[in-house]
């Protein structure tokens, strides 16, 4: 199995910057956004092959070739489309691969998480015109179609399953323990989602520390959205210094102090404590 890594800075940073742009439009493309942080991700992944994951989300969408009607529907009419007749589905084993979330690799493999299948579900049904939006509830991501009075709801990593309210109520309650609310089932704007795509990755790579080259551009495409936690300047910081640029991860923990002194004087402290020892490792 190929480990998708990063490309060259130069490209890197202009993948940020297209990005940035992207995440800052008046209305964000999802599937662009998602296709931009498989580039961050995977060198191979070059401007044709990105024409060309648009192109095949397209020509998905060409497949449905009516209009179905009502939100159940369209539920069964992506389910047969997409997970019937193209296999599209998760496994546990997906947790385990980076490229599951990879929008590239998903069109590819036909095999994601939760939430990049559910990416390829509503790109697919929004170029059909499917009233489609992400439902991300805790632990697993979902779709839903319709208004609230009418909503369905489907899971694209058990093949598009339409999902009755008992199956929404079990999936809340195996993740949290806690019963299903219906602020849980309000739609789940772009950025939110490409948010919880990084987050993701984010959370790949903390479980393989040598894989911090994944976590670092993971971190940088999230501060590039236009609202994100603060504590990601420091995540940013301590991965710098991980990777040895003491002196860039010394500069950014102090900024990040800067921010924090306002706040939490204690904090601030301990984090200039960092950046000193940092500079140290210089000598």
């Amino acid at each position: 199995m190929r480990h998708p890594s990063p490309p060259p800075p130069d490209r890197s940073a202009e993948l940020r910057r297209r990005f940035a742009e992207e995440a800052r439009a008046r209305r964000p493309d999802l599937a662009a956004l998602c296709l931009l942080v498989g580039a961050a991700g995977d060198g191979m992944l070059d401007e044709a092959g990105l024409d060309a994951a648009q192109l095949e989300l397209d020509r998905l969408a060409g497949q449905l070739l009516y209009r179905p009607g009502g939100p159940l529907a369209w539920a069964r009419a992506l389910r047969d489309l997409l997970g019937d007749r193209h296999g599209f589905r998760g496994s546990a084993a997906d947790y385990e691969r980076l490229d599951s979330s990879l929008l590239h690799t998903v069109l590819r493999r036909r095999r994601g998480l939760p939430i990049l299948l559910s990416v390829v579900w509503m790109e697919v049904a929004r170029r059909a015109g499917a009233p489609v939006y992400g439902v991300a509830l805790p632990g697993h991501f979902v779709i839903g179609l319709g208004t609230a009075g009418e909503q369905v709801l489907a899971d694209p990593f058990d093949g598009g399953r339409v999902l009755t309210g008992a199956d929404a109520e079990l999936l809340v309650a195996g993740a949290t323990g806690a019963p299903l609310e219906q602020s849980m089932l309000v739609p789940a704007e772009p950025l939110a989602v490409v948010l919880r795509v990084l987050n993701n990755i984010r959370a790949w790579a903390a479980a393989r520390p040598e894989r911090s080259d994944v976590a670092l551009w993971a971190v940088e495409l999230s501060l590039r959205l236009p609202s994100h936690p603060a504590r990601l300047r420091y995540e940013r910081a301590r991965l710098l210094v991980e990777r040895g640029d003491f002196v860039g991860g010394a500069e950014a923990l102090e900024a990040y102090a800067d921010v924090v002194g306002a706040v939490d004087e204690d904090a601030a402290r301990r984090v200039r404590g960092e950046a000193h020892a940092a500079r140290a490792r210089l000598n």
